[in-house]
C-alpha cells in the first residue's frame, strides 16, 4: 500500500503515444511493478508485479528509458535514465510483448521508472499532508439532500460527531473495492456509495470549532474486522484459516501489501496491564517509570482500554501518558510478523474489505498476539464486550480496534 501507481501513466502513454514516438500497447502488453533485482551484464530488470509474479525484462539499446517524477501522468517532466541507475525498489513500467507464458519482456521500447528516494519522499508527503489536515471516522449519518456525511471521531473528550460537506466543488471521492487493500488503489466513487458504518478518510479544512469540514479529498470503505484463533497456516498458498467466535472458519489470504504486525511479548507491561498489577486501578505506570500507553476505543469511542482516567497528556507517578487515539499510529509502531511466524493457537484481528465470499477475506492488516490487549479491553468494557470484534461492519465501538481504512 503506499507506493503511487503509474497505470494513470499507463494510459496517458497510450493516448499521447503520437508525441512519445510509440504505439499504443495492450494493458496485457505491459509490465507495471518494483524492481527486485538489476543485472547490467546481461542487461536484465527482474520486475515484480502487483499480482506477485516476477518478470524478467529485456532492455536493448534502442530502448527509451526515462525517470519521472512520481504521480505524473504524462512525461512532459521525465529526463533520460541509464540501465545502470535503475535499483531494487524502483517502481517501473515497461511497454513492450510479454512472452506467450508471461515471464519475459524483451526489447520494450519505453521503460519508464519512479525511484525509490522519489516513492518514499512522496509517500511521506502525503502522509504528513493527510495526518495534518485529515479526519479519520466512522460515518453516522448520510443526507442526501445536503450531500453531508456525518462521522464519529475519537478525541481525549470522546466521541466527537463532525459534519463533512462532501457536495462541494472539486471534491474527489473514492472508495475501496471488494477484496482491495491498499489505499492508494481506492476508485473513483459518488456520494451515493457512501452509506452509514463505513469507515471515512478525509483530507480539507475543519472549521474553528471542530465540527464542520470541507474536504478536497474523501476515501469511503466498507470493512469488516475478525477476531479468531489461527488454525492452519499455509505458506505456500499465503492463506490463513482462523476459528472466528462463532466457530466458523474462515481463510485469510495474506497478499504482499498486506501489514502482518504483532504485539510484542511484554506489551501488557507497557500498557499497564495485568490482573492486580500496574494499570489494574487505572493509574500506575509500570516499574521504572516509563512511558504508560493508552489505546482509545474504537471508531464509536468508548472507554480508553489501558491506563486509567486522567486529562490529556498527563500521567500518573510513572510519567506522562502518549493517547493514541489513530489505530494507524499503533499499527506503524508495533513490530512486524512473518506468514510463517504465526503458529495454530495465536489469536489475531484482521481488517479487509467486505468481499463476495464470506468464506474469505484478503487481510489489509493482521494483528497477532493479541491475548493481552483483549483481556484489557474485556476487564475494562465487560467480559462480553468482544462480540464488537466481528462484525461486517464493527462501527459499534466496543472492542473494534479500527484498523481497516489505511493511509496514504
Amino acid at each position: 500500500m503506499r507506493k503511487p501507481l503509474l497505470t494513470l501513466l499507463a494510459l496517458a502513454l497510450a493516448l499521447s503515444a503520437g508525441a512519445l514516438g510509440v504505439g499504443a500497447q495492450a494493458p496485457g502488453n505491459n509490465v507495471l511493478g518494483d524492481v527486485v533485482a538489476v543485472d547490467a551484464s546481461t542487461k536484465q530488470v527482474f520486475v515484480k508485479t502487483d499480482a506477485g509474479s516476477v518478470v524478467i525484462v529485456s532492455v536493448s539499446d534502442a530502448t527509451r528509458i526515462l525517470k519521472n517524477p512520481p504521480g505524473e501522468t504524462r512525461t512532459d517532466k521525465a529526463v533520460p535514465y541509464t540501465l545502470a541507475e535503475i535499483a531494487a525498489g524502483d517502481r517501473v513500467l515497461a511497454l513492450g510483448k510479454l512472452s506467450d507464458d508471461g515471464k519475459t519482456l524483451a526489447g520494450p521500447r519505453i521503460l519508464i521508472v519512479n525511484t525509490k528516494a522519489e516513492l518514499t519522499a512522496k509517500q511521506e508527503k502525503e502522509r504528513a499532508e493527510w495526518q495534518a489536515r485529515g479526519v479519520v471516522g466512522v460515518v453516522s449519518a448520510v443526507n442526501a439532500e445536503t450531500k453531508e456525511i456525518t462521522i464519529n471521531t475519537r478525541t481525549p473528550e470522546g466521541p466527537k460527531p463532525v459534519v463533512i460537506n462532501a457536495g462541494g466543488t472539486g471534491v474527489k471521492l473514492r472508495r475501496y473495492a471488494p477484496d482491495s487493500i491498499k489505499f492508494a488503489d481506492a476508485k473513483p466513487s459518488t456520494f451515493e456509495e457512501v452509506k452509514a458504518g463505513d469507515q471515512l478518510r478525509a483530507k480539507g479544512e475543519k472549521s474553528a470549532d471542530g465540527a464542520k469540514f470541507t474536504p478536497d479529498e474523501v476515501v469511503t470503505g466498507s470493512f469488516r474486522t475478525t477476531l479468531g484463533t489461527v488454525k492452519a497456516v499455509d505458506a505456500a498458498k499465503n492463506e490463513i484459516t482462523i476459528e472466528q467466535q462463532d466457530k466458523k472458519p474462515l481463510t485469510v489470504v495474506v497478499r504482499p501489501d498486506s501489514v502482518l504486525k504483532q504485539f510484542p511479548a511484554d506489551m501488557a507491561a507497557m500498557m499497564g496491564g495485568g490482573a492486580g498489577g500496574p494499570g489494574a486501578a487505572g493509574g500506575a505506570a509500570p516499574a521504572g517509570g516509563g512511558q504508560r500507553i493508552v489505546i482509545q476505543g474504537g471508531p464509536g469511542g468508548g472507554a480508553p482500554a489501558a491506563g486509567g482516567a486522567g486529562a490529556p497528556g498527563q500521567g500518573g507517578a510513572g510519567g506522562p501518558v502518549r493517547r493514541m487515539f489513530d489505530p494507524q499510529q499503533m499499527l506503524e509502531r508495533l513490530p512486524p510478523v512473518t506468514l510463517a511466524e504465526l503458529k495454530p493457537g495465536q489469536m489475531i484481528v484482521v481488517s479487509s474489505t467486505v468481499g463476495a465470499d464470506p468464506t474469505r477475506v484478503t487481510a489489509i492488516q493482521l494483528v497477532a498476539n493479541v491475548e493481552p490487549i483483549i483481556a484489557m479491553m474485556q476487564r475494562r468494557q465487560g467480559a462480553g464486550a468482544a462480540g464488537g470484534m466481528g462484525g461486517a461492519a464493527a462501527a459499534g465501538g466496543g472492542m473494534n480496534f479500527g484498523f481497516g481504512i489505511g493511509t496514504p
